[in-house]
């Protein structure tokens, strides 16, 4: 699923497309897409909406528009769009088509069928719940040091928990418990103030970073750009899929355990258990 990095930079690449340009024509081809509100009302209400903006909330992409109202995206496993001007196109996993005022097609291709769009008036009624944005000022290391006091459960888990931090996914929580030295099984309360503030460092770093290399890219492919682009982030990941590889820092071999149905992959040498 792709996690902050990878919408992130799909909501900028659809933000270059989409910003200043009005939809005018939307067909819905696998209803179960729209979660809100019926399809029908969803075609009628974003047919002459002009786009404003285009970003992203927690793993949501986020498109303000002209009507006031709110288009909300979230990929699931295998979601993805794609930009044509050569026409809709027929991809036979294709959910949903765009049609944009200067010939642009903008296709949601899904082969699985777990994402969903949500038409809203107000973005809080899809995304009131999550955490706060790592990558925004109010995560501070001294809110994470307070908040992990008072939690008993394990600390990949909890990073895991959209309620908790916005965003996070598998990937990124293995590499920054990774770059922090904490075992991914540690309960979160057991974490000193030290380890808290490095969790805190080591999840913006690895985020930015993510970032910058316009997210990962696995073998599955099912993660890519609007334009069919890869992200380069894969090549820099430390442990996360790495199983019987050296750890880079101290040598030994990395590991998988499953927590909550999730593959976890850590170094046992450089992330001890307490």
């Amino acid at each position: 699923m792709p996690e902050l990095p990878e919408v992130e930079t799909i909501a900028r690449k659809l933000a270059s497309v989409l910003t200043g340009q009005t939809i005018v024509h939307v067909e819905v081809l696998w209803e179960r897409t729209i979660a809100r509100p019926t399809p029908d009302a969803f075609r009628t209400k974003l047919v002459g909406a002009g786009v404003l903006e285009v970003g992203r909330r927690g793993k949501y992409i986020q498109t303000t528009l002209s009507t006031g109202q709110t288009l909300l995206v979230h990929l699931r496993m295998s979601g993805k769009f794609v930009v044509s001007t050569d026409g809709p196109g027929d991809d036979r996993h294709a959910r949903l088509r765009l049609h944009l005022a200067d010939g642009t097609w903008v296709v949601y291709v899904d082969p699985r069928k777990f994402g969903r769009f949500y038409l809203v008036d107000d973005p809080c009624e899809v995304t009131g719940t999550l955490g706060p944005e790592p990558l925004s000022a109010d995560f501070t290391a001294e809110w994470l040091t307070a908040q992990l006091a008072r939690r008993r459960g394990e600390i990949k888990r909890l990073l895991l928990d959209q309620r908790f931090i916005a965003g996070l996914g598998n990937i990124y929580v293995s590499e920054a418990l990774w770059q922090a030295g904490i075992h991914p099984q540690r309960a979160a309360e057991s974490l000193t103030p030290a380890e808290a503030q490095r969790l805190h460092a080591a999840i913006v770093t690895v985020l930015h970073e993510a970032v910058a290399d316009g997210g990962t890219s696995l073998a599955d492919r099912q993660y890519v750009y609007p334009d069919g682009g890869l992200g380069q982030h894969q090549a820099h990941l430390h442990v996360y899929d790495r199983a019987g590889e050296r750890c880079p820092r101290c040598g030994y071999t990395v590991e998988r355990i499953v927590q909550g149905q999730r593959s976890t992959y850590f170094c046992p040498v450089c992330q001890t258990e307490r």
